[in-house]
Parts: C-alpha cells; sequence; structure tokens
C-alpha cells in the first residue's frame, strides 16, 4: 500500500511540474527575450525537474524550486553563449476593438519590455518573478539561491531604474508643447 502510495505522489508532483509550462514560460521569456529560447529552457527545466523530483523536499515550494531550476539552465546556457540581442515580440492579441487603442497598448508593451530588457539580469530575473509570477521574495529568494535582503535591494533597484527609464523615454516620445497664440 505504502508503494502504491508513492507511485500515486510520484504522478500528481509529475502533472504539477507539467502544468507549470505557462509559469516557467513567461518568466523566462522575460529573463532572455527570445521565444524560441524561452521555450527551450522551459523544457529543459520541466525535464530535469520531472528527472529528479525526488529531489523536492517540500511540495509547497514547488514552483520556486522550478524556478531555481530554470535559472540553473539560464545560467548554463550564459555561460556556454554569449546573449544575442533582446527582441521584441510585436504581436500581442488585444480583445480591444478599437485600432488605436491596440496601437498605444502595443506601443507601451513594446516600450515596457525594451526597458525590462535594459536592466541588468539580476534585477530583471528578480523583478519578472516578483511583479510577473507574484512569488513571495522568500521563495524568489530560495529560486535564485540569493539572501531575501538581496531580493528586497535588486526589486527596489530594478523597480527604480524601470521607472525612471519610462519615464525618460515617455518625456523624450511627448510632442513638444508650444505656446498658443490667439489671432484675430
Amino acid at each position: 500500500m505504502m508503494k502504491k502510495n508513492n507511485i500515486s505522489k510520484a504522478e500528481t508532483l509529475k502533472i504539477a511540474i507539467a502544468g507549470s509550462r505557462e509559469r516557467l514560460y513567461r518568466v523566462a521569456l522575460a529573463w532572455c527575450g527570445d521565444e524560441m529560447l524561452a521555450d527551450d529552457l522551459v523544457q529543459d527545466a520541466i525535464a530535469a525537474g520531472i528527472a529528479k523530483q525526488s529531489q523536492l523536499r517540500e511540495p509547497n515550494l514547488l514552483y520556486a524550486w522550478l524556478y531555481s531550476i530554470l535559472n540553473n539552465k539560464w545560467h548554463r546556457y550564459l555561460q556556454l553563449r554569449k546573449p544575442q540581442g533582446v527582441e521584441v515580440d510585436d504581436q500581442l492579441a488585444s480583445d480591444e476593438p478599437e485600432p488605436s487603442t491596440h496601437c498605444q497598448e502595443l506601443e507601451l508593451v513594446v516600450q515596457v519590455r525594451s526597458v525590462i530588457a535594459t536592466l541588468p539580469m539580476k534585477e530583471r530575473q528578480v523583478i519578472s518573478l516578483v511583479d510577473l509570477d507574484e512569488l513571495s521574495y522568500c521563495e524568489v529568494a530560495k529560486a535564485l539561491d540569493i539572501p531575501i535582503g538581496t531580493v528586497m535591494s535588486r526589486l527596489h533597484r530594478g523597480r527604480k531604474r524601470l521607472l525612471e527609464k519610462i519615464e525618460c523615454h515617455a518625456a523624450a516620445s511627448r510632442p513638444a508643447t508650444g505656446h498658443l497664440f490667439r489671432v484675430k
């Protein structure tokens, strides 16, 4: 009976690991900026997670454990290859009926993605895990194998830089305002 229970737990964990694909993909895409590379990293992370599922000590920390595996895969990739320039996906689906609204949203998404891509990798990783995937600081610390204080300082610095760069970009793209004169 005990062996059957362990097999059931292993299958449940395997399904949970495979089901985390979308979450892992969003983060991997935020880290690397390349859809195909993100897909490869996620596939490698899921395969490693399934193969090493017996190493997961605390099932409630599944996502932190999987992000740790993804982080290791990402670092291995960076060590083996120099990263290419970040390409931004400018084709995003929208439910908005008005084309002008759709274009404005796309412009904003492209701007934010391009600004995020300029952040240092360590800050980009923390921002994507906390803000994009809504992990707790503790989970991010475990996933990236860094102290929780480092998570908080990287997040603070990253958000501050992100805000400064977005404001700078917005100011540069605003049309110059001139004075209006009344002509009779």
